[in-house]
């Protein structure tokens, strides 16, 4: 299946993410012929809750919203690390704003939070965190996935089937980069 072929997503990774909400959309996105790429906050490999380690492929000082087509925000303690980056903050705002997709399962959302993109749009997460984007102005909803524009959003790993097809819907409706 190459129906992705020529995409490009953006993997924001840092340490302690869920290791399953990482592999399972790379994965799922690279059998359709899409490119994903993880950009961490440096190049030292990097290390899931369960033990999965991920090689960065890029820095997010190496890397521009333009050369993707999506932006993916894997949850576990990830979020929570990337939040209190600079870099990694504007780089998720940047994106969002560009109208590009960008998907967020579990504590994804903290550094859409941070990003200060949530106001107004439809959002679910773990439960853990849904006072935490109503406050940041966001409508908590809990399904499987939301769609709200760009934005996707899913709960937990159970509800990762739905969360990758929807990924994979949205790059598909994006228009060929210019590279």
């Amino acid at each position: 299946m190459a129906e992705l072929a020529g995409k490009r997503v953006a993997m924001l990774l840092a340490k302690d993410f869920e290791d399953s909400e990482a592999t399972d959309p790379k994965q799922y996105l690279e059998t359709r012929g899409a490119e994903v790429v993880i950009v961490g906050l440096d190049r030292q490999p990097i290390t899931g809750k369960k033990g999965t380690v991920l090689q960065p492929d890029k820095t997010i000082d190496e890397v521009t919203v333009e050369e993707f087509d999506a932006l993916v925000i894997p949850g576990g303690g990830s979020p929570e690390n990337l939040r209190i980056d600079d870099r990694a903050v504007a780089f998720t705002r940047a994106f969002v704003e560009s109208g590009k997709p960008v998907a967020a399962i579990c504590h994804g959302p903290q550094l859409l939070i941070s990003a200060d993109v949530l106001r107004g749009r439809t959002v679910t997460c773990v439960k853990k965190i849904r006072d935490d984007v109503k406050n940041a102005g966001a409508i908590y909803v809990d399904e499987a996935v939301v769609i709200d524009g760009n934005l996707i959003t899913s709960r937990v790993p159970a509800d990762l089937p739905f969360f990758d097809q929807a990924i994979a819907e949205a790059l598909a409706r994006v228009p060929a980069r210019g590279d």
